[in-house]
Order: C-alpha cells, then sequence, then structure tokens
C-alpha cells in the first residue's frame, strides 16, 4: 500500500498511525483523503460561520490588559480579519474604536 505525500510540505515519508496519516518531516497530521488546503470553519458564540471583513459584536464584558475601561457588551466590530492556526484560540484580529488593534476571541463575539 502506497501512502500519499504531505499535503503540507510534500515529503514521501508519510506513515500511518491508527486512522491518521503523520508526516515527520513537518508533523502535520491528517485523515487519508482529507484535503488540507482547505480552510478551517470558524464560527461565533452562537454558531454562525464568520468570515473575513464581517462585522461582529461582543457579547460579554471584556477586561483589557494595560487598561482601566473594559470593552463593553454591544460594543461593534468592523471588518475583522480571521487567524487560522492561532496558537492561543484567539482566532480574530480587528480594530476596536478607543482600543485599537486586538485579538478577540471567536466565542465572545456574534455576527451583527
Amino acid at each position: 500500500m502506497s501512502l500519499p505525500a504531505c499535503p503540507k510540505c510534500h515529503e514521501e515519508f508519510t506513515y500511518a498511525d491508527g486512522d491518521l496519516l503523520i508526516c515527520p518531516m513537518c508533523a502535520h497530521e491528517w485523515k487519508d483523503g482529507e484535503s488540507s488546503d482547505e480552510l478551517p470553519v470558524i464560527k461565533d458564540a452562537v454558531g454562525n460561520v464568520l468570515a473575513d471583513g464581517d462585522a461582529v459584536t461582543v457579547i460579554k464584558d471584556l477586561k483589557v490588559k494595560g487598561s482601566s475601561t473594559p470593552i463593553k457588551v454591544g460594543t461593534k466590530v468592523k471588518s475583522i480579519r480571521l487567524i487560522y492556526d492561532a496558537p492561543d484560540d484567539h482566532d480574530i484580529d480587528c480594530k476596536i474604536d478607543g482600543f485599537g488593534a486586538m485579538k478577540l476571541k471567536s466565542s465572545v463575539v456574534k455576527k451583527a
């Protein structure tokens, strides 16, 4: 049985571990038949699918490090940019009036 090359780095050293295929060169893991070219779906707190350029509303007060005022419930954020492979779950990059550039978690916003 011939295993497919890694879809991320295109090396031929793929091996199977249970139902996963693993590339020892870049540590990428995927299921056979799964394309890594597809971006993951990012959803808001109520399950709506988010896309780049969407407007969202903050659903709870958020404390901001270095600021004495929190981001209030109902604050509208325009033109979000989604971040894939974010290491700390902050998967939205945006600018908030009065606060500047900021990263948010999709679990604290809903699509406007």
